[in-house]
C-alpha cells in the first residue's frame, strides 16, 4: 500500500503564496535598480577661482545668485 501524501507546508512553515511574490517583488525591484546605477555619471567638479580679498574691508558682493535672491522678493 502506498504511504498517504504529507502536506506540503510542513517541511517549510514560512513559505507561501504571499511570501513568494514579496521575495519576486523585492528582486525585480533591486534588478530595475541595479541596471540604472551604472548609468549614473559622476558628474566633475571644477573648483571654482577663489576671489581676491576685498581692498576696504568686508566681503558681501553682489553676484548672481544674490541678485536671483532679490528678483524672487519683489511684490
Amino acid at each position: 500500500m502506498s504511504k498517504p501524501l504529507s502536506d506540503p507546508r510542513e517541511g517549510r512553515p514560512g513559505l507561501n503564496r504571499r511570501t513568494l511574490f514579496a521575495g519576486a517583488s523585492t528582486a525585480g525591484a533591486l534588478a530595475a535598480a541595479a541596471t540604472l546605477i551604472p548609468r549614473a555619471q559622476p558628474t566633475a567638479v571644477t573648483p571654482a577661482e577663489p576671489r581676491p580679498a576685498p581692498e576696504k574691508g568686508g566681503g558681501y558682493s553682489l553676484s548672481d545668485h544674490v541678485k536671483q535672491y532679490y528678483k524672487t522678493t519683489q511684490i
